[in-house]
């Protein structure tokens, strides 16, 4: 280091003198910087398509995975029994829930207290330990921030400290503040096992739970998402574009998921079962049966009631999506235009010079010379729903949320996340996509994509960018060269009214199969910026169908599809009930889980998710802060202020 060097910064070690005006404060923070680098890297916890499955989502990042569990077994070994070791857990799971149990069966409360107080002290005080103080004490509930910073600290075995320790456990149970104190010490073990929480999109749609589970990443310590496709139909629905909207109401109806609309999001359904029962009253929409799950017993009494709804919204979303195309002959989407394809007297269809008899020839609210446009009754209900959906505080929020912490991809750690693919051409190079007259790909078209996704919200109110961004939006969530489907189309209106199982098929795009190619992965990590030596893509969005023997290791190690199906109707076709991924100072774990059953067996038995760990890349050195995105910003950070340092002892820059 040299004057003209430190000279060369002199404006910017001026404002950095201002946070650090003396030769010992900026000392002291390049001490505080060197030790938290040397600490080992926070575990980062990765999942990917939700899909509203609330109950599993809540345990798995309960039990993070299992890293918890793997944390008990370390800790108490065979000093334990296997009862203990699940009953233990489960608390940590489920405090409040775990604690109402025990106040009802345990016979002596107060050794009960005492022995479950100082275990998970010692499990918190595990966790903690590679974190500073300073940012353990963050996460310290007010009420026992004191208590508890004092016991993650002291060692019970220390000769002059047992009496000292021995009496703060006494003190707990004494005051009856042992719950209370239980509750928070789980809620510290909860913040300190994840230091980061990666969702690789999809949290919508099919499950029940979507806006709990939103509710729950609106409050996460820290957490990001890279949006999926039904998060992008939501995103879209709620900044209010009616196609989404349409498709949105649409999906919950078909998977008898409208308690997300009504009672999560305050949805007024109404109008569309009034205008349904107006419009389809003698019509029995066969082959608009909603698809019944389990647990919907409110459902099942209305199922005509819902064929009714699921026809209607669907007719007036094939009506909306048509006026789009046409109003974008960009999107080359044509060929998804089809009611002007319909020969409504003889009930069929011509697609690709051929024709197919229609399984429903129904269409009460189609004007044959005037197919796309809605029925002034549609008009009035897609209104309606505008209103709804726009104004819905909560879906605002967590539109809000999704925008603050969201994007298409992003770079961490030397991972490559994003949803499900990059479009590709059949010879793996990168297909260039026009838009607004210019041709973006690779890397350039997701950045540039995800401007017109921020466009669709935060443009000017009626502005051509915006109106253009949300019409995107729905291009997004079905288009051929969307890197959110990527597919040649989407068939939703042939599986409605045709039986040919080959007009069914929707063929993907090439990057669904070179990108099981190593060679493939390497060029897509190259473009993002990163090593192929050492860096890895992890993708959602293609359930892995372990039944059919596939992996989610693709590419010989290069990509990981964690898409394992955490959402029910897959199970049947995965086999599994989701794979999540933990990426600690150790290295990258994939754990593969099996389906989840309840909350309260897991309460009242101790019982968990059966998961396995497949060791996907353990390092020889343990990982530290220094090794990180994070710890090249800090060890930036430290390289200034040691110019600060510099200058300050030579005199260039005063000190204040």
């Amino acid at each position: 280091m040299n004057k003209e060097e430190v000279k060369s910064d002199e404006r910017y070690l001026n404002l950095l003198a201002d946070k650090f005006p003396t030769i010992a404060e900026a000392a002291t923070e390049i001490i505080n910087l060197e030790a938290i680098l040397n600490l080992p890297k926070g575990t980062e916890h990765l999942l990917s398509d939700l899909h509203g499955e609330n109950s599993a989502f809540q345990h798995v990042l309960n039990n993070a995975s299992g890293v918890i569990r793997r944390k008990v077994d370390d800790i108490f070994g065979m000093n334990l029994r296997e009862a203990d070791k699940n009953e233990l857990c489960s608390l940590i799971y489920y405090p409040e829930e775990k604690l109402k149990l025990i106040n009802e069966t345990e016979a002596d409360l107060n050794d009960w207290y005492r022995i479950t107080l100082h275990r998970v002290v010692e499990i918190a005080r595990e966790v903690s330990s590679k974190y500073t103080r300073s940012k353990v004490r963050r996460f310290l509930p007010k009420d026992f921030a004191y208590i508890i910073e004092e016991l993650l600290h002291e060692q019970p075995s220390e000769p002059n400290k047992q009496e000292y320790y021995a009496g703060i456990i006494r003190s707990i149970i004494e005051t009856r503040r042992s719950e209370e104190f239980i509750k928070a010490i789980c809620q510290l073990i909860h913040h300190l096992v994840i230091d980061s929480l990666h969702i690789i999109g999809d949290v919508y749609d099919r499950g029940p739970g979507a806006c709990a589970i939103m509710d729950t990443l609106c409050n996460y310590h820290d957490f990001d998402i890279q949006w999926g496709n039904h998060d992008i139909s939501w995103m879209g629905a709620a900044a209010g574009n009616l196609a989404l909207i349409a498709n949105v109401v649409r999906i919950s109806i078909r998977y008898m998921n409208v308690e997300t609309l009504e009672e999560g999001y305050s949805i007024n359904l109404l109008p569309l079962a009034t205008f349904a029962i107006d419009t389809y009253g003698d019509d029995p929409c066969e082959h608009f049966q909603v698809r019944e799950f389990e647990n919907n017993s409110r459902m099942e009494q209305s199922m005509q009631m819902m064929a009714k709804m699921h026809k209607a919204i669907s007719i007036i979303q094939f009506k909306l999506e048509g006026q789009i195309i046409k109003r974008h002959p960009e999107y080359v989407m044509e060929d998804r235009r089809l009611l002007h394809l319909i020969d409504y007297e003889r009930g069929v269809i011509t697609i690709a010079g051929k024709e197919y008899p229609l399984v429903d020839t129904k269409f009460p609210t189609v004007d044959p010379a005037h197919p796309y446009s809605l029925s002034n009754e549609e008009r009035k209900l897609m209104e309606q729903l505008f209103h709804s959906f726009t104004c819905s505080e909560r879906l605002q929020k967590h539109l809000r949320c999704l925008y603050q912490h969201g994007s298409l991809f992003l770079k961490r750690n030397n991972n490559l996340l994003y949803h499900a693919a990059i479009p590709l051409n059949d010879d793996g190079t990168f297909r260039r996509v026009k838009i607004d007259d210019e041709e973006y790909s690779g890397r350039q078209l997701l950045e540039r994509i995800d401007r017109i996704i921020r466009d669709a919200y935060f443009a000017d109110a009626g502005s051509e960018t915006r109106q253009r961004a949300l019409d995107y939006m729905w291009y997004l969530w079905c288009g051929p060269d969307s890197p959110l489907y990527n597919k040649d189309k989407m068939t939703t209106f042939e599986r409605y009214f045709t039986k040919d199982e080959e007009l069914f098929k929707e063929k993907k795009g090439a990057y669904y199969e070179l990108c099981n190619n190593e060679e493939t992965c390497d060029y897509i990590l190259q473009e993002f910026g990163l090593d192929p030596a050492n860096s890895r893509i992890v993708n959602g969005h293609i359930p892995v169908r372990t039944t059919r023997g596939e992996s989610p290791l693709r590419a010989n190690g290069k990509r990981l599809v964690i898409d394992g199906g955490f959402s029910k109707p897959y199970h049947k076709t995965t086999g599994i009930a989701g794979y999540t991924l933990i990426y600690n100072s150790h290295g990258l774990h994939l754990v593969q889980h099996e389906a989840f059953e309840s909350k309260e067996k897991a309460v009242a038995e101790g019982s968990d998710i059966h998961s396995r760990t497949q060791l996907v890349d353990f390092k020889t050195r343990r990982m530290l802060v220094r090794d990180t995105d994070r710890g090249k910003e800090l060890a930036e950070q430290v390289a200034n202020l040691q110019k600060l340092l510099f200058a300050y002892r030579n005199g260039i820059i005063k000190e204040r």
